[in-house]
């Protein structure tokens, strides 16, 4: 039996080191090696001007500072075409856009001092009370601006916070934009799979109490992530899922395959890309550590896209610097997509398929989802 491979030439590491050359040629094994292969996948196939690439982002990332310092360069770059994110991480980057403080502390600090003192940990970040309520007060205020009636899919509420933001941002001669700014400059739709379940949500129930007219539509967001995701595997497309975490987020990207062909009975491949940066494990059997062959199984995956998938097993904080590091390095800027913009577009094209299908038509079979 020949050995297959290529064979690992260890040599020197020199100062100066790029990212380029310390992922290429410093990552050789292990999560390592998962972390090369995914630096490659996005530069030599995923970052294309024919694939739409959406993101999943879970956990407290944008608390450290991510939202703005990797996420909004990834927007601006054009290599992220629509997110699902959980609101806190939406929330927390508001912080930033506002010039409030956040500090860098220890996970092993006294917690009953910190409450005696007004002080909220994350982890190893430490953020003033006050700073929480001068945020609060701001969504508040955002929320009173008149763009928020009726019913709406948090990517129209997302939309509209994020050019209020950008005011914000120019008014107070903020350096660099936030997540939702940059993704509003973008027309990069945002949304939120629990939308109740942050600070964000927290504000728009307690304008409920004074009367305000604001609905989210979850049955908008499921419509349009699916129509952006049919239209984005259609021929000659492809589609690219990038997970940061797992979680809900996670479940709402990849739903969107099971929604067309279990519960709209249309045929579809399933993404053709796949990438995952993780700490969960498969074994418990939830779904934030499934793996991409497992996902093959429910649809959504293509099967022949298996050797385009990637699951890195590290936190996020380690990888997502790196990774972005090394796009931003190697690949080639892409026009947007600006998909915000063609959501009436991709529905509609999604309802005539829709059209003359039985309810509850399903193809060859297929029953059942996860």
């Amino acid at each position: 039996m020949k050995i297959k491979g290529t064979r690992i030439d260890p040599r020197p590491m020199r100062a100066n080191l790029s990212v380029t050359r310390l992922v290429d040629e410093y990552m050789p094994a292990y999560n390592g090696a998962r972390l090369r292969e995914a630096c490659q996948l996005l530069v030599n196939k995923i970052l294309r001007e024919d694939v739409t690439v959406g993101l999943a982002v879970t956990g407290a990332l944008t608390p450290a500072g991510f939202g703005t310092s990797v996420l909004a360069p990834l927007i601006r770059a054009g290599f992220i075409d629509y997110i699902v994110s959980t609101g806190a991480n939406l929330y927390h980057d508001l912080h930033y856009a506002l010039g409030l403080p956040l500090y860098q502390s220890s996970p092993f600090i006294d917690d009953l001092e910190l409450r005696k003192h007004d002080i909220v940990r994350i982890y190893d970040i430490v953020v003033d009370f006050e700073a929480l309520l001068d945020t609060d007060r701001y969504v508040y205020q955002l929320l009173e601006s008149g763009l928020f009636k009726g019913r709406m899919s948090t990517a129209k509420l997302h939309h509209g916070m994020g050019s209020l933001v950008a005011e914000t941002e120019k008014k107070l001669k903020r350096p660099y934009p936030s997540l939702l700014s940059a993704a509003f400059k973008a027309d990069v739709p945002i949304y939120t799979p629990s939308p109740g379940d942050s600070t964000i949500g927290l504000n728009i129930a307690a304008k409920w109490f004074k009367g305000q007219d604001l609905e989210i539509d979850v049955s908008a967001d499921v419509n349009e992530t699916t129509a952006i995701v049919y239209d984005a595997t259609r021929g000659k497309k492809k589609s690219a899922v990038v997970i940061l975490g797992g979680g809900s987020p996670k479940n709402f990207l990849l739903q969107t395959e099971p929604q067309i062909q279990e519960i709209m009975g249309l045929s579809a491949r399933g993404h053709d890309y796949f990438i995952q940066i993780t700490d969960a494990r498969p074994d418990t059997g939830g779904l934030s550590g499934a793996t991409p062959s497992e996902a093959v199984s429910w649809g959504k995956i293509d099967p022949a896209g298996l050797p385009d998938t990637v699951v890195c097993y590290a936190d996020c904080a380690l990888v997502l610097p790196i990774l972005a590091a090394y796009v931003l390095a190697n690949a080639k800027r892409r026009k947007p997509k600006r998909l915000y913009r063609h959501r009436d577009v991709l529905m509609r094209k999604l309802s005539k398929a829709y059209e003359g299908v039985p309810l509850g038509g399903r193809p060859s079979g297929r029953k059942c989802r996860r």
